[in-house]
């Protein structure tokens, strides 16, 4: 996982800790989250309409 340890990830968290707050913190990570989810849900989209020309090209 790209070479960070416990030390580094605590001193990360206590980076983003000072630089949001503890007030928006859970904000910024549900925004995180839906961004993520967002993101996959377009891939798979992507992929899907790839192997649909695919299809249709092989019929053609």
């Amino acid at each position: 996982m790209l070479g960070l340890g416990a030390p580094e990830l605590l001193i990360i968290l206590a980076v983003v800790l000072l630089l949001f707050g503890g007030t928006r913190l859970p904000k910024l990570a549900r925004s995180l989250g839906q961004a993520s989810k967002e993101f996959k849900a377009g891939v798979a989209d992507g992929t899907r309409d790839d192997d649909d020309a695919k299809k249709e090209a092989k019929t053609d």
